[in-house]
């Protein structure tokens, strides 16, 4: 009986044994398995915030690419609303390519601070870096032809401006070219009469004292205002108030008749203006 004790105690004894050393074993094993999920969660982390690092490039490239194509249509277009559309298009550009040269060098730094090294992350790394470079270039070449067209368009507006104040200095030379025209035609075809008895003639300096028109006096003696100022072209009739009428200066005798009214008075009618007034732009008549 006491052999059966012993044993059963032996037994129970190394029992416990085997149930320690299997405990430690599955404790090791559950920090191995925690350790391990937290490099994968830390990897998996960091490969996120790669791949949206990547794609938040990816994007900026793609809407530059379309802002791209917005200029150069509207490089096509005319006007100032075109040139305001390039001005914002070309501004959206810059601040989307200063965006993406932070991104590429924050991407620069995440892969260099990763846990994971990956030759293809490498690669496509500097994939997008060549891509800026490239970008950059095509953004100053885009550029310079603007500034080249503004500057096509400045001499243009130039020309115009030249051109414009040559119109203008051509219409001003033009009016004046006209007034005077005008003038010389106003005086080709003004003339002066007048009419009164040979006393107010002689009076006003008109008559000398044998009857005669002062012609040389013209311009010099003789009241000037006395006499009408007509229009040749249009005046063809001077009514005289008088029964009778002797004309003092030069006209031709078919250029003109001296008629009576309904109630007796002298009436001159110039049937022949251009020749009558040929001789003299002045007309003295005496009347009593």
């Amino acid at each position: 009986m006491k052999k059966v004790f012993v044993f059963a105690m032996c037994c129970a004894a190394l029992a416990s044994c085997n149930l320690g050393k299997n405990s430690d074993a599955e404790l090791k094993a559950m920090q191995e398995r925690d350790s391990l999920n937290q490099i994968i969660a830390q990897r998996d982390n960091e490969i996120n915030d790669l791949m949206t690092t990547f794609n938040d490039i990816e994007e900026g490239f793609r809407v530059i690419n379309e802002a791209q194509g917005r200029v150069n249509l509207a490089r096509a277009g005319e006007g100032s609303n075109a040139k305001a559309r390039i001005q914002e298009n070309m501004q959206f550009i810059k601040s989307t390519m200063e965006q993406n040269r932070t991104l590429i060098n924050k991407l620069r730094q995440q892969l260099q601070q990763s846990t994971v090294k990956s030759e293809a992350l490498q690669k496509a790394l500097d994939n997008l870096t060549k891509q800026l470079e490239l970008k950059d270039q095509q953004i100053a070449e885009l550029q310079a032809e603007l500034e080249a067209k503004n500057i096509h368009i400045a001499e243009l507006d130039q020309r115009v401006t030249e051109l414009s104040t040559d119109v203008q200095s051509l219409t001003e030379e033009n009016t004046q070219n006209q007034q005077t025209i005008s003038h010389q035609d106003t005086q080709l075809n003004t003339a002066y009469f007048v009419y009164g008895t040979k006393k107010e003639l002689k009076n006003q300096g008109i008559l000398d004292g044998g009857g005669l028109f002062k012609k040389a006096k013209v311009s010099g003696n003789y009241n000037n205002d006395y006499f009408t100022k007509i229009d040749i072209r249009t005046t063809k009739e001077i009514k005289l108030y008088s029964k009778k009428a002797d004309i003092k200066t030069s006209h031709p005798a078919g250029s003109y008749t001296i008629d009576e009214d309904s109630e007796g008075q002298k009436v001159l009618h110039i049937t022949n203006p251009q020749q009558f007034w040929n001789n003299s732009k002045y007309l003295v008549i005496v009347v009593k």
